[in-house]
């Protein structure tokens, strides 16, 4: 089956925790098109699995972490069980995106721009081949370890980014999704929000452009950290548009957002993990869940929910062919 590519272009920490994730089957499992562009840039790439079907299948959309500067979309053999869910009638995309220290190379503020809207665009490419790729454009939910967890969340709680009056056929596909299922997400780059939730916060700044050090120093991320928040509202209007939470709305879908936590924790705590903590998810469910939201927020020491792993989570919430 031969898709009908469309291009037009928008100008424009590694997850250390695998909790929630399931070992890949089939390590040699292979796509049926691989590197498949959708953009111009050579990060801007993506596999696609094809489950067999006589019907539109459901779709899992893949988005790596590596805090935006690393990483690549081959993580989906380790974090998913592809076989899985190509034997029960869920397709499967994963997606490389172009890095935030790219972006800063080309004066993109934010760099964060790139990695999220090139996720937004990858998942408006393949609704526009859903037909030829013989997919359900409503039954698409994300997963991501992460940064690629963030990305999930971001467009899973975003407004449509749907441009209906665009020449570009496209950029006129949906962004919404269905649900998604995300392991260690960052669901606030609010620096003063999330120093508020755990003291030792020390994610994000690199996302707005204030990268000190390398990112595996320490005290270089402390600093950065702490340049990042007594700067933050130099940047707030990007925060707001970039950061998840700020677009909590009554209209998401379902979440399941899974942490590496082996201590409960509670507002205030200093986790040992602050970049991937329970309390991200905890934070963002104290405001979904008056909503009247679908959230389920577990970890080891936190157990809650049926599901054992993020393909036992896309595999329900996506309402797929039951297992075999």
């Amino acid at each position: 089956m031969v898709a009908r590519f469309a291009f037009a272009f928008v100008a424009a920490s590694c997850l250390s925790c695998s909790t929630g994730f399931a070992q890949q089957a089939d390590p040699a499992a292979e796509p049926t098109h691989a590197d498949v562009p959708y953009g111009e840039h050579e990060r801007q790439v993506l596999d696609f699995y094809q489950a067999e079907s006589d019907q539109p299948t459901p779709v899992v959309f893949f988005i790596h972490g590596g805090g935006w500067g690393a990483g690549d979309k081959a993580a989906a053999l380790r974090s998913l069980d592809i076989p899985r869910l190509l034997e029960n009638g869920v397709s499967v995309v994963a997606i490389n995106y172009r890095y935030v220290h790219q972006a800063r190379a080309a004066g993109i503020e934010p760099p964060v721009k790139w990695p999220l809207e090139d996720a937004a665009r990858a998942l408006q490419f393949v609704r526009f081949n859903a037909e030829e790729w013989n997919l359900d454009k409503e039954r698409i939910g994300a997963s991501g370890g992460s940064a690629g967890a963030c990305s999930s969340l971001w467009l899973a709680m975003h407004d449509d980014m749907a441009d209906p009056g665009s020449n570009d056929p496209v950029a006129q596909e949906s962004t919404r999704l269905f649900c998604a299922a995300v392991v260690g997400a960052q669901t606030s780059l609010d620096p003063h929000q999330t120093r508020e939730w755990m003291p030792n916060s020390v994610y994000g700044g690199h996302a707005f452009g204030f990268r000190k050090q390398p990112p595996g120093n320490r005290e270089g991320r402390d600093a950065e950290f702490q340049t990042f928040h007594d700067h933050r509202d130099e940047v707030l209007a990007f925060i707001k548009e970039y950061s998840p939470i700020e677009h909590a709305s009554e209209d998401d879908p379902p979440l399941w957002l899974t942490f590496g936590d082996r201590q409960p924790m509670q507002k205030g705590d200093m986790p040992d993990d602050p970049t991937h903590s329970i309390l991200f998810g905890k934070m963002l469910a104290e405001k979904l869940e008056p909503l009247g939201v679908e959230i389920i927020v577990t970890s080891p020491a936190e157990r809650q929910g049926p599901y054992r792993n993020a393909t036992d989570a896309l595999l329900n919430m996506l309402k797929a062919t039951p297992e075999k």
